[in-house]
């Protein structure tokens, strides 16, 4: 599958998906005017390759800034999906970065975390 790289706007999250290094990351801030219409495709080749992986190793890392809570919904999809590639028997190893200064932000992360049974999840404090 090809890859995606979407720069970062004042509204939508950059995103690096390397399909062939199964690295992916998406980064800064989300709240765009139409939440689904921006992630739709990109959940629905995610979980299109998700789905094909066997024993594989897949890193998976958030930076955000900020995202509102319709961008909180695709998250926990996001994450729903990187478990059961985990479950399938491939390594997810999850890392979510947030400024030292955020604590909102790493309690976000901390909740997400709480959900997965099979993906690895790091915590990762920007100074």
């Amino acid at each position: 599958m090809e890859a995606i790289h979407l720069e970062a706007t004042k509204r939508t999250p950059g995103i690096a998906f390397d399909f062939d290094a199964n690295r992916f990351a998406i980064s800064g801030e989300s709240y765009p005017e139409d939440v689904n219409k921006f992630f739709a495709p990109l959940v629905q080749n995610l979980e299109q390759h998700m789905e094909r992986l066997e024993g594989a190793t897949v890193s998976f890392r958030f930076d955000l800034i900020y995202f509102n809570s319709t961008t909180a919904k695709i998250l926990m999809g996001l994450f729903e999906t990187l478990d059961r590639c985990a479950a399938a028997g491939n390594q997810v190893n999850i890392t979510w970065a947030y400024a030292a200064d955020d604590s909102n932000m790493q309690e976000l992360g901390e909740e997400f975390s709480e959900d997965l049974e099979h993906a690895r999840f790091d915590m990762m404090k920007k100074e």
